[in-house]
């Protein structure tokens, strides 16, 4: 159902300091200077990107944003504006945080810092930021799930200022070319097509991808790997190298051969070491690594979320000691930190053992 229009004169929306929050015409606007003054005024509640319609005496419309109302040098009075309804919250906010990133950009006015930045030298800062959305994630936190996101959507959006910058890309086209893949690759939602599973629906995912990427059917196995030891973190690849090698026939028929490989890679490892040649044994380690991957995709579990719980023990096992002593860690003997560390191992194993149900007769 459409809205009735808001239809109020330049003097009311002044005088009454009206804020148009749903949009509507702004009628009766004797002169440019009342039309600045209707720009400041509406600047409290609207972006300077907010698409507007001036309409002049002679009934001829342009199309300006409010920004370009505040600075307007020329029409034919009386005029009407008209404000069209706001965009939602969320568009709003992003529109904002465009418009903070490109006044940082701003080759006069901007951040030194920022002004610094090339697409390389935040590759770090985009990394860092998807980790810590991830730790987020993890730890269930709500405020600082939507910090950390926010801090990624800055990457996102910095990068393609840079690019638009440099007449490479705009975000409007990052942004359709998202939409787009989204709505090509579910044609179950978007068209005719029926699936069920979520089994199928990455089936068909993978066809219409390699569908609009050309046929792979000629692409060597090496330069499909490389692409993940190229653009994933060291682990994530490891497993996604050991998964496709694996659909290629690459794999042990069962789990002792995998088994067995890391006990042959053990095996090298330290008898590289014994040898004192560091480049081999550099070599033995990243085998040895890769063979605890690939067991660890064997027992189908996630090597990476199992390092990242051994960190935390680490930390953790490390607090508890650091409240019992009353001295630098240095000071204390390799026996004593053993201790200590037992200590501590034991105390976070009680308190983060699951209480027992009680039975029927506790209960009594």
């Amino acid at each position: 159902m459409a809205m009735p229009l808001t239809v109020l004169s330049a003097a009311t929306v002044l005088a009454e300091a009206t804020d148009l929050s749903q949009g509507g015409l702004i009628t009766e606007i004797p002169t440019l200077a009342i039309a600045h003054r209707l720009a400041q005024h509406l600047r409290r509640h609207w972006p300077l990107e907010t698409p507007l319609t001036l309409i002049d005496a002679e009934h001829h419309s342009t199309s300006l944003t409010l920004g370009e109302l505040a600075e307007l040098t020329e029409a034919t009075c009386p005029l009407q504006l008209y404000v069209p309804p706001p965009m939602p919250e969320a568009l709003v906010q992003f529109q904002r945080l465009i418009d903070v990133v490109r006044e940082l950009r701003h080759p006069e006015r901007g951040c030194p810092w920022d002004l610094q930045q090339t697409p390389t030298s935040l590759i770090p800062y985009v990394l860092e930021e998807a980790y810590e959305v991830v730790h987020a994630l993890q730890e269930g936190d709500k405020g600082a799930i939507a910090e950390e996101l926010g801090d990624l959507l800055l990457q996102v959006v910095l990068q393609s200022q840079l690019a638009e910058e440099a007449k490479q890309f705009t975000l409007a086209q990052v942004i359709q070319g998202i939409t787009d893949k989204l709505i090509r690759r579910h044609p179950h939602v978007f068209g005719d097509l029926h699936l069920s599973t979520p089994q199928e629906v990455r089936a068909q995912w993978e066809q219409i991808k390699a569908s609009e990427k050309g046929s792979e059917e000629s692409v060597p196995l090496s330069q499909k790997l490389q692409r993940y030891a190229r653009t994933l973190p060291p682990l994530m690849a490891g497993m996604k190298i050991g998964e496709r090698a694996s659909r290629a026939g690459l794999d042990w028929p069962t789990i002792s051969g995998a088994w067995e490989k890391f006990y042959e890679e053990l095996a090298e490892f330290q008898e590289a070491l014994l040898q004192g040649n560091a480049e081999q044994q550099t070599a033995e380690l990243g085998d040895l690594l890769f063979s605890v991957i690939n067991l660890a995709r064997w027992c189908q579990l996630d090597p990476i979320n199992a390092l990242q719980q051994t960190y935390q023990r680490f930390i953790q096992r490390l607090e508890c000691i650091e409240a019992r002593i009353d001295r630098p860690l240095e000071t204390y003997t390799l026996e004593e930190l053993e201790a200590l560390w037992q200590q501590a191992k034991a105390q976070l194993a009680t308190e983060n053992k699951p209480s027992e149900l009680p039975t029927e007769s506790e209960e009594a």
